[in-house]
């Protein structure tokens, strides 16, 4: 089964860094996020992966053409050519294609062009700027318990400011520490069915829109909870919060 991971977007809240990279490339621990989400999806056994390129595609494709002679010991023959690699790590066993899907074409114009690529079979969906802990395989078991075509898994994410409740303008409690908010939201880790190819009309879609809003219509649409962390990368203040989880050892999507 493949993952499909939209990576093609600007960035544009994200403008301090994404100015010269595409945002899935802004690195945590010094390693772009991207290879963050790659790694989990891998932990869990998804290694064949589908990349969604618009912004900045050469980026990627660099990283990921180089990747094995950039983050492991080689031994080159200079009269040969030859290459030896050695301290093979896991991620050898990777299987990943690099899609062209166009520089202003939304997300759902992403996974269209995506499609091709997949096999026809169930699929694994998320966006190129989010972590989370949470548990693939589970996700999948729930996807094929129910037979709809999309699970979405919702999340309900930690606000970073203060919560403070009102009386009118009388503050009645304040705390500063961060809290869980009561709203489920989208967390973008998705399993879909070949047939959403209905729904996906062209480059100018964004999935989370028209396409969603018909499945979910059509009562093809489920949720799967997910109350573990998760954290998406909008801003350079999300940014700076994984980088210290990150540098504190207490990243929780790092299995």
């Amino acid at each position: 089964m493949k993952a499909v991971i939209l990576a093609g977007g600007r960035g544009t809240r994200l403008a301090e860094e994404t100015t010269l990279i595409p945002k899935p490339m802004v690195e945590i621990g010094g390693f772009p996020i991207l290879w963050h989400i790659m790694r989990h999806y891998a932990h869990h056994g998804f290694k064949e992966f589908v990349l969604t390129l618009g912004y900045k595609s050469h980026v990627v494709k660099d990283f990921i053409v180089n990747y094995r002679t950039m983050t492991h010991s080689l031994s080159v023959d200079f009269q040969s050519g030859d290459v030896v690699l050695h301290d093979d790590g896991a991620e050898l066993d990777w299987k990943v294609d690099l899609v062209e899907t166009g520089l202003e074409t939304a997300t759902g114009g992403r996974v269209r062009r995506a499609l091709p690529f997949l096999d026809d079979g169930t699929f694994m969906l998320t966006y190129g700027d989010g972590v989370s802990d949470i548990d693939l395989r589970r996700l999948l078991e729930f996807h094929r318990s129910h037979g709809k075509l999309v699970t979405v898994t919702i999340v309900r994410p930690v606000s970073l400011y203060g919560y403070m409740n009102l009386d009118g303008e009388q503050v009645n409690e304040f705390l500063e520490k961060p809290q869980r908010l009561d709203d489920w939201i989208s967390g973008g880790f998705f399993v879909c069915e070949p047939g959403i190819r209905e729904y996906l009309v062209d480059d100018a879609q964004a999935w989370e829109r028209e396409p969603l809003a018909h499945i979910a219509r059509d009562g093809q649409l489920m949720a799967y909870r997910h109350a573990g962390f998760w954290q998406c990368m909008d801003s350079l203040r999300d940014k700076h919060l994984l980088e210290r989880l990150w540098t504190d050892g207490n990243a929780p999507w790092w299995d």
